[in-house]
């Protein structure tokens, strides 16, 4: 059937689950045509929103229409659309900020509620209920699963030879929950498919969308410099005897500083060929893939450009038995992470002189994106690493603070902080040996001397001072600059 007729399918107030992992495998016709209707059945005077279960980030098909529609009842686990942002953080829009490893438990435990119907992007269906997703997996087969009903938007642009490269597992749920057989990244454990009742399948939607991912900005002066700083930092691990010397498989988070990244840890000859274990596979794994540095990738999603996405596409021969693409309860999962030892580099969007990551919230009250799958590797990986710009905003905004607006990820979890300016390592410090450790390595010069001043205004074993713990942030509120902070009048 038409996108609008497999619309008219979603009820006012049910709960829908969409597949995909960022916007890469996520529905772009059916969440078009739901928002068309959202808005028709606002002007005719009736309620229309329904409650949205994603796996992490979509495109603007869905987050951006349907948000512009007021069609959105509740939002879980993560998003990146500015105008669902503004939502979020006008309170319009309730949002639940999860770890992604969560969310498909918590789905099956019946905590969040029932899902009255799947939305799902495939490369292939057949009459058996064999469902081939497309590149990329999320929640897709718990929310198929629980679903009632399921739509298909059978999307032509990704050919039906993608057939192999997933890998569907959902583990047994608790009291009887087995160990899950992961030992090596490349390891399959599961179907290339997910099999459902045919009958649930209640219409199928013939596309020829592309993805909706943009491409990266290319890498500058300071992102570089931190992706050296971190290749340098395991080449160092490496000599000390601290990291094997064939290596440990690699996660990365998302963006371009997760880029510049993976880039320098492969161009550094220093660190052997490896594997990675992630979220999402994005271009610089492709990149390094091809020059023969990563092995092999297993991961939720392609989170790649366009261009590149062709390219996979086209040269399958090639890239098939070096890619995998999972759920994200299994690439997420803590068992795993642990197991396999993984070194996880994440981005922080604060941190503080004691080692606390911000990741989510802006001078702690506005939602930036939302936690991700960041805590799910910091907790459990062999080495967590954060990185981030030290400054912002030229150099108005300090990424180091004295405490941190929101807390995301205590200094128990955190072992290494990484900035352009230089590497803190804080395992086995005291806190106020991290302070001095991230202070002299870490901290714009700019801000070095007011953070070793806010030091002397506390004591005890975390020397805060509560009065003053806050101040960079309101300097900023105040004055739009935090070095406009003058510890006398605390």
């Amino acid at each position: 059937m038409t996108a609008e007729e497999a619309a008219t399918l979603i009820h006012n107030d049910d709960n829908v689950g969409f597949s995909g992992f960022t916007a890469a495998g996520c529905p772009k016709a059916v969440p078009a045509a739901l928002a068309k209707r959202a808005e028709a059945e606002h002007a005719a005077g009736r309620p229309f929103k329904i409650g949205m279960f994603t796996g992490a980030s979509t495109g603007d098909s869905i987050d951006g229409n349907l948000t512009r529609a007021n069609a959105i009842k509740f939002r879980t686990p993560y998003q990146s659309s500015s105008d669902l942002r503004n939502a979020i953080n006008s309170q319009d829009v309730p949002y639940y900020d999860m770890h992604l490893s969560h969310l498909t438990p918590m789905l099956r435990h019946g905590f969040l509620g029932q899902v009255n119907a799947a939305i799902i992007e495939a490369s292939d269906v057949t009459e058996n209920g064999e469902i081939v997703l497309t590149c990329g997996v999320g929640i897709t087969p718990t929310v198929c699963r629980l679903a009632d009903k399921i739509i298909i938007e059978l999307n032509h642009k990704h050919p039906k030879a993608i057939r192999g490269i997933h890998d569907i597992y959902i583990p047994v749920d608790q009291p009887h929950r087995e160990a899950i057989p992961i030992y090596n990244p490349s390891d399959r454990i599961g179907t290339p498919y997910i099999k459902v009742d045919p009958a649930k399948i209640v219409a199928v939607v013939e596309t020829d969308l592309p993805n909706e991912g943009g491409s990266f900005t290319p890498i500058d002066e300071i992102t570089a410099k931190i992706g050296d700083n971190v290749a340098n930092f395991l080449v160092a691990e490496m000599k000390a005897g601290r990291i094997p010397k064939d290596f440990l498989p690699v996660q990365s988070g998302v963006g371009n500083i997760a880029n510049a990244v993976l880039g320098a840890m492969g161009e550094n000859k220093l660190i052997p060929m490896f594997e990675v274990y992630t979220e999402v596979i994005q271009d610089a794994v492709i990149a390094l893939m091809k020059s023969d540095r990563v092995k092999f990738a297993s991961g939720c999603s392609f989170t790649v450009s366009n261009p590149l996405m062709d390219e996979i596409y086209g040269n399958l021969d090639f890239f098939k038995p070096k890619l995998l693409l999972r759920t994200q309860e299994i690439s997420n999962h803590p068992e795993i992470i642990r197991r396999l030892g993984l070194i996880a580099t994440n981005t922080a969007l604060e941190a503080d002189i004691f080692g606390n990551v911000n990741s989510t919230h802006v001078l702690g009250t506005k939602m930036m994106n939302g936690i991700g799958g960041s805590g799910d590797f910091t907790r459990n990986a062999y080495l967590s690493i954060f990185v981030t710009p030290s400054v912002a905003k030229g150099t108005s905004i300090s990424a180091i603070v004295p405490m941190v607006s929101h807390l995301d990820h205590n200094e128990h979890s955190v072992s290494i902080l990484i900035t352009e300016q230089g590497v803190a390592d804080l395992r086995g410090k005291s806190p106020i040996q991290r302070a001095h450790t991230i202070i002299e390595n870490c901290v714009h010069p700019e801000y070095k001397q007011l953070l070793r001043d806010y030091l002397k205004l506390g004591s005890g074993h975390t020397p805060h001072n509560l009065r003053a713990c806050f101040a960079f942030h309101n300097a900023f509120n105040e004055t739009k600059d935090m070095r406009n902070v003058d510890w006398s009048k605390i």
